[in-house]
């Protein structure tokens, strides 16, 4: 059973992540912010660095891990953006 509460009125974000991939040399990824409480933020970007660090846009895990990366900010209640660098092409 989730612990969220799916019948209540939509909460404004708590917060903002925005993942940006820094090219093929690891460390591949950056987590930024624009608004949030400085502790949620630390530890979105602490978990999202243990998925992501290693993994480039074009490796299999990727698309898992970013699923996960997702999952946790909508649990978070964060607002998430992804800076690949390349346009969206529907990943």
């Amino acid at each position: 059973m989730s612990q969220i509460d799916q019948d209540g009125p939509p909460q404004p974000p708590v917060g903002h992540a925005r993942v940006v991939y820094l090219g093929p040399v690891a460390p591949h990824w950056e987590v930024h912010s624009d608004f949030g409480d400085p502790k949620v933020i630390d530890a979105f970007r602490d978990r999202v660095m243990a998925r992501l660090v290693l993994v480039p846009p074009h490796d299999p895990q990727f698309r898992r891990n970013r699923e996960r990366v997702v999952r946790d900010a909508e649990r978070e209640n964060l607002l998430l953006d992804w800076d690949l660098g390349i346009p969206d092409e529907g990943a």
